[in-house]
């Protein structure tokens, strides 16, 4: 990519990622709503964000939260009305914010009225609109796909006979994606949306609408990447607007087919390997590896120099389906505050678009409830159900949920350390964390050295150096066992980001070609005024350095 030539708005962008249901509840009904995301735009102002992602808040039965929709062009009631939206978009647009829609187009709700005609009979014009197949031989499933959500991937229709085909939750059957009226479908109602200004669209799963069922293909089949091109040349190709798609399967090759610009498909994706790292092998999310810097340096050189000359690299720690960043990367106990300010200063210093999830920039933590009843998240409860039947222990279900479950992003937003956390003066659809009493926006608020004020910087920053956004990107210090370091270089000028991911302290010597004077841009202890011969870093410490103009070898 030439930033000569193709820059764009939302590369020096940071988006503020918001799960409805919990981030501000204006009613008293106890589920956050868009009158509530309204009441707290200025505070995303004040933290700098240029975007919101919204969550779903399409109509739907919330199965799965609102991504099972029922109706594209409407808004669940429990979020408000079509008129609050329309306000939403206006009020954030006044503020220089723009709103990324969730859209999730692999599925809908059972209860969406193409699925309700499609199961009236076979030749219902609306059948083909999902995918149908006979039962097996014996009058089971066509084939032996297990949904993503536990149990089998086919549900049977007893109306018809035959059998739906939902990777998800049985409430949430697959479109299909080979029905040119599937197409022109979406296509229409993307673009009602995108006539109302929205600054663009957020993908979910997007990789898997050009599955292949029968072939048990699901990711990357080969209709995807044409597919994505004739929707961007029917919806947003000719606009300028942001679009990111949720790539669990991507890599860096595969990203550049979404994101290279020649290619006219997508402006980024998420991918999820330096999450997927701490997961084991067989267990998956269920059972954690312990962190390994090391793999995740080697990913994350992956992914910055693998993009570098086409396509564009979103950054993230956490959203609504992750595990928060502080719990999962850093120390929820005795180094919140310094270890939280280091995962922003490691991820904002890297080249690519930053996301921040609701509450990370105050340092929320996972939450630890102990009974499964507490939980709300329907894949959590289907697993537990399932591998607790199946003879894994409750205790090790429940630390897989404490350590992954998406819950743990959901818990309500700790806007003070009052009663529900101001989140609700009603009985909130999920439990605060209870240790929203210490953590919360009023506290960070009147802290000067707050994690919110560090987020704040990092984000100024972005918009006043052109060298975070365009910057080459080259790893330092990669055998380094406890350190992250590297560098970013623009023309004569150079950006230093050095980061201790422990708890103990760590030593290093810095190359030769970066000992040299410089401005300290961000720290999370007092700024260093040295960086030359041995250094010792403290638990978590990290900070940026813009080196005074010089040879720009390392040496």
């Amino acid at each position: 990519m030439n930033p000569a030539t193709d820059k764009k708005w939302w590369h020096d962008a940071v988006v503020y990622q918001i799960y409805p249901r919990s981030f501000m509840d204006a009613n008293g009904d106890g589920i956050g709503d868009l009158a509530g995301i309204i009441q707290r735009l200025d505070y995303l102002q004040r933290l700098g964000v240029n975007l919101i992602w919204l969550s779903p808040v399409f109509r739907s039965p919330m199965d799965d939260n609102g991504y099972d929709i029922s109706d594209y062009q409407d808004i669940a009631p429990e979020f408000g009305t079509l008129a609050e939206m329309e306000q939403l978009i206006a009020e954030a647009g006044k503020r220089d914010i723009r709103i990324l829609m969730d859209l999730v187009v692999n599925h809908t709700s059972d209860e969406h009225p193409w699925f309700v005609e499609a199961r009236r009979s076979t030749d219902n014009p609306y059948r083909d609109f999902y995918i149908w197949r006979q039962p097996a031989a014996d009058g089971g499933p066509p084939n032996d796909f297990r949904s993503y959500f536990g149990g089998s991937g086919w549900q049977y229709d007893e109306a018809s006979g035959e059998y739906y085909f939902h990777q998800f939750s049985r409430k949430q059957p697959d479109l299909n994606w080979e029905n040119p009226r599937v197409q022109a479908e979406v296509h229409k109602m993307m673009n009602w949306w995108l006539d109302k200004g929205i600054g663009g669209f957020r993908m979910d799963v997007i990789d898997l609408i050009g599955k292949e069922v029968d072939a048990q293909i699901m990711t990357n089949g080969a209709r995807l990447h044409p597919l994505l091109q004739e929707m961007n040349k029917a919806t947003f190709g000719g606009r300028d607007l942001l679009t990111v798609g949720e790539t669990w399967s991507a890599t860096p090759e595969i990203a550049k087919l979404y994101s290279d610009p020649a290619r006219e498909e997508l402006s980024m994706v998420f991918q999820f390997e330096h999450i997927t790292q701490t997961w084991d092998e067989e267990e998956g999310k269920w059972r954690s590896r312990p962190f390994c810097l090391a793999a995740f340096k080697a990913i994350t050189d992956k992914w910055q120099l693998g993009l570098a000359d086409s396509g564009w690299n979103s950054l993230f720690w956490n959203n609504h389906d992750l595990p928060r960043a502080v719990s999962k990367f850093g120390d929820p106990g005795r180094y919140r505050v310094e270890s939280a300010k280091m995962l922003a200063t490691v991820l904002h210093g890297l080249k690519g678009t930053p996301y921040v999830y609701q509450g990370e920039e105050i340092g929320m933590t996972n939450v630890r409830f102990e009974c499964i009843d507490q939980y709300r998240d329907i894949e959590s409860l289907n697993l537990y159900r399932e591998r607790t039947a199946a003879g894994v222990p409750h205790e090790q279900m429940l630390a897989g949920i404490h350590a992954n479950g998406r819950d743990n992003a959901r818990t309500p937003m700790q806007w003070s350390g009052e009663a529900n956390a101001g989140f609700t003066r009603g009985r909130p659809w999920i439990e605060v964390n209870p240790n929203h009493d210490q953590i919360n926006v009023a506290a960070a608020l009147d802290d000067p050295d707050s994690v919110f004020y560090h987020y704040q910087r990092l984000i100024r920053l972005r918009k006043a150096h052109p060298v975070l956004v365009y910057g080459d990107y080259q790893p330092l210090l990669s055998e380094h066992p406890r350190v992250f370091a590297y560098q970013r270089r623009l023309g004569g000028q150079r950006l230093l980001v050095l980061c201790n991911f422990f708890a103990g302290r760590a030593s290093l010597t810095l190359p030769a070609g970066l000992q040299q004077p410089g401005e300290v841009m961000i720290s999370n202890y007092a700024p260093r005024d040295h960086w030359r011969g041995e250094l010792e870093l403290q638990p978590y410490e990290a900070f940026m350095v813009l080196l005074d103009e010089a040879d720009c070898s390392v040496g």
